[in-house]
């Protein structure tokens, strides 16, 4: 499995294009690996559209820029607390700050950049929504520390990483109605938690080696059926949520796509196959879609 892992010192696109300093810090703030900001994106659509907020088009645009630019500060903080690990780890060794391109001081500098452009997007925000934008920066902080206090990270990820469906959710509806957020969020959060234990497959070897924790090793020979329940999950949240915006089983049908695209993704997992796994994964920038999709149906119907 090791031998299929890519580094992440093997880039394309845009990055490659750019001079060498430029480059670092694009490499730093993940721009050329979009999945991430993607599946940081698509909670914010699902809790601005299944709340009723279906013709946002500029709110959408700005969530997907304070998307890019946040998953971009949150990538290099994380590389700043990890140096240590990344050196250990084949597929991380490169990054800039492990590797020593890039210093601490001027990865702060980077960062700060980065928040800059972020709170540009947290302005344009109703004041509620602000409040639970800048609730997930205490959760942001802690998460480096996870995977070395706990053998379950990405349980703390999942509260992290779907953030943008509360925020999304009191653009559109302020404080008034929560009750349909609960079920939305916590479908949300196994959503985070399964796709990113698919993600951690890939570095099962190296984690086990340096000694820290991982979902894909605490499930140790059931992480297929540890995926498999984590999106049964998400699609029970996320189909409570619907019900309780639109109490009609013909509603629950918008989520059909998407239960078959994550049923693909648990059913034909080989946590053995790394490439597998990272297809896989990047597949859910799909299945965000997808929910996106449902919800726009639901909040435009209801």
């Amino acid at each position: 499995m090791t031998d299929a892992i890519v580094p992440d010192s093997q880039y394309k696109g845009f990055v490659a294009r750019l001079p060498l300093p430029w480059r670092h810090y694009a490499l730093l703030a993940r721009f050329d690996r979009p999945i991430g900001w993607w599946l940081l994106f698509w909670p914010c659509t699902w809790g601005l559209f299944l709340a009723g907020a279906t013709m946002s088009w500029a709110m959408v645009a700005w969530l997907l820029l304070g998307s890019i630019a946040m998953r971009g500060a949150g990538c290099v903080y994380n590389d700043i607390v990890d140096a240590d690990l990344d050196a250990r780890v084949a597929r991380t060794a490169a990054r800039p700050i492990a590797s020593g391109a890039v210093s601490q001081r001027a990865a702060w500098v980077w960062i700060m950049v980065l928040a800059g452009t972020g709170l540009i997007v947290l302005l344009q925000l109703h004041w509620q929504a602000k409040i639970v934008a800048l609730g997930s920066l205490v959760l942001v902080a802690a998460y480096p520390f996870m995977k070395r206090i706990t053998g379950w990270p990405q349980a703390w990820l999942g509260l992290v990483f779907t953030w943008g469906a509360p925020t999304g959710w009191v653009q559109a509806s302020g404080f008034g109605n929560l009750l349909p957020l609960v079920p939305l969020y916590c479908g949300c959060w196994a959503w985070c938690m399964g796709y990113d234990t698919i993600y951690a497959c890939q570095d099962r070897e190296d984690d086990a080696l340096v000694g820290i924790g991982s979902s894909a090793l605490s499930f140790g020979r059931h992480v297929r059926t540890g995926v498999i329940a984590l999106y049964a999950l998400a699609l029970t949240g996320w189909g409570g949520a619907i019900w309780l915006m639109r109490p009609d089983p013909l509603a629950l049908l918008a989520l059909a796509p998407v239960a078959l695209h994550l049923g693909w993704q648990a059913l034909t997992l080989n946590p053995d196959d790394g490439d597998g796994a990272l297809r896989r994964f990047r597949a859910n920038r799909f299945a965000g879609l997808l929910m996106a999709a449902a919800c726009f149906v639901v909040g435009i119907t209801r």
